[in-house]
């Protein structure tokens, strides 16, 4: 029997509605007991990293995690780990580390990849190189068309049988409305949601950011909200349509956020996430130049960032995901019109989304939820059922008050293109426990891969 007792936390699990001291009791994988109360022998430095140690004994270990907070397993719904193709800006291994690190248990990866993940071998391959590591655990998600072009529906029930979480062409637009219907239709089938990477390309033509007085100043070609909230919209009325399930990822414009909110007012099967970043930087961080704010879609005015906030506090937006895309530096240093889009995130997303509950404008039991609900938003709830009695034993914590310093030398990611380089925030991930086991210690770092 493997067991481990976490002690002296505060549990915060709003998908079990439970906020207080608690113990929780992990067997051979799975929450064996929640006891109320905290264990008065243990640690009492309220706030500290150094509230963390573990100690081992007659049947396992204790770790007592004074001060600190005890959520159900973080899940990263939108991430690209590159592999196979551009190893050289990711793998598995590497991305598996950072979601990890950053108190992620389960993450899904998109399927933009070389060759691209647009049949049931790939994701197949996918699934056992993760099961190698033995990490977080990690949900492949299928293409909508063949090879990404729009043009051909991919094989979306093999996808689905060898274990594809949902289907999306992201990075890429599906343009043509009627193979979009189709997908939908055959998706739904299989009881797999569409994740939709919303931009008319038309009307977005080469913009490379936010249309607006900042990209007029410095001489740079406007990608305007409208080709975001047009096919928000498309995608609502193709919903409503066929039924389906709709996952609109990397939200970024209050009016999108409008229509997501009207939809949902109307019953019609529409969700939707936003990033870190977009919640945080606006289009007058590309001042500089600097190509690690070249983001797609790109970051918008301050008003948006007030309504993308606004909808995760009302629900309107359902999941935080990271849209974690490493770039090498031969993708990033170049001119801002030339260099790949796209930035880093799992090993950030913590420290910058707690910033907006030290500021009072997300709490923090919704943070966390924002965080937990990923696999329950996609319907896929084996891994998802937060801390209860008999679900498997995937759970974050973290310290809230912790000061950190982002630093990209010392990040796990095989990329540096941070945009948050030098940010002083608060908040640690100290624990991350997948399956029971726990996979990365604030002290002493990745566990050794252990395999599934």
């Amino acid at each position: 029997m493997n067991e481990i007792i976490i002690k002296n936390g505060h549990v915060i699990d709003p998908l079990n509605n439970i906020d207080g001291k608690f113990s929780v009791i992990i067997r051979d994988g799975k929450i064996f007991d929640i006891k109320k109360g905290a264990d008065r022998a243990g640690s009492s430095r309220a706030g500290s990293s150094r509230a963390g140690g573990s100690r081992a004994g007659a049947n396992g270990s204790a770790i007592d995690v004074s001060g600190a907070i005890i959520a159900p397993g973080f899940v990263d719904i939108h991430t690209h780990l590159r592999e196979p193709g551009f190893e050289y800006k990711e793998d598995i291994e590497s991305g598996l580390k950072a979601a990890v690190a950053g108190g992620f248990t389960s993450i899904c990866c998109m399927p933009n990849t070389n060759p691209v993940n647009d049949s049931g071998s790939i994701t197949e391959c996918l699934l056992k190189r993760a099961c190698s590591v033995g990490l977080s655990r990690l949900f492949p998600v299928g293409a909508i068309s063949k090879t990404l072009k729009g043009e051909q529906l991919a094989d979306i029930g093999d996808q689905a049988e060898a274990g594809a979480a949902a289907i999306s062409d992201d990075g890429r637009s599906v343009m043509n409305s009627l193979l979009m219907r189709r997908a939908a239709e055959y998706a739904s089938t299989f009881g797999l949601a569409i994740m939709d990477h919303c931009e008319d390309t038309n009307l977005a033509a080469s913009g490379v950011m936010n249309e607006g007085w900042v990209a007029t100043e410095l001489g740079l070609r406007g990608l305007p909200s409208a080709a975001e909230e047009a096919h928000v919209a498309r995608d609502i009325a193709l919903s409503k349509l066929t039924g389906a399930h709709f996952h609109l990822t990397h939200i970024s414009s209050a009016g999108s956020v409008e229509l997501i909110r009207a939809a949902k007012r109307k019953r019609i099967n529409v969700t939707s996430d936003c990033t870190p970043h977009h919640l945080v930087l606006t289009d007058e961080a590309v001042r500089g130049y600097n190509t690690n704010f070249k983001v797609n879609p790109p970051l918008r005015s301050a008003e948006d960032v007030k309504e993308l906030i606004r909808g995760l506090a009302d629900g309107t937006i359902d999941a935080i995901a990271s849209d974690h895309a490493p770039q090498g530096l031969v993708d990033k240093e170049l001119g801002f019109d030339t260099a790949a889009f796209g930035v880093i995130g799992m090993e950030t997303s913590l420290p910058v989304v707690l910033k907006l509950v030290h500021e009072k404008k997300l709490s923090l039991k919704r943070m966390i939820e924002l965080f937990a609900s990923g696999l329950n938003v996609l319907k896929k709830s084996k891994y998802s059922g937060g801390i209860k009695k008999g679900s498997a034993a995937d759970i974050t914590i973290f310290n809230v008050n912790d000061n950190v310093a982002i630093d990209s030398s010392k990040i796990y990611s095989r990329s540096r293109n941070t945009p948050f380089e030098g940010w002083k925030l608060k908040g640690k991930v100290l624990y991350t426990i997948v399956g029971g086991r726990v996979v990365f210690d604030h002290e002493k770092g990745i566990s050794p891969a252990g395999g599934w």
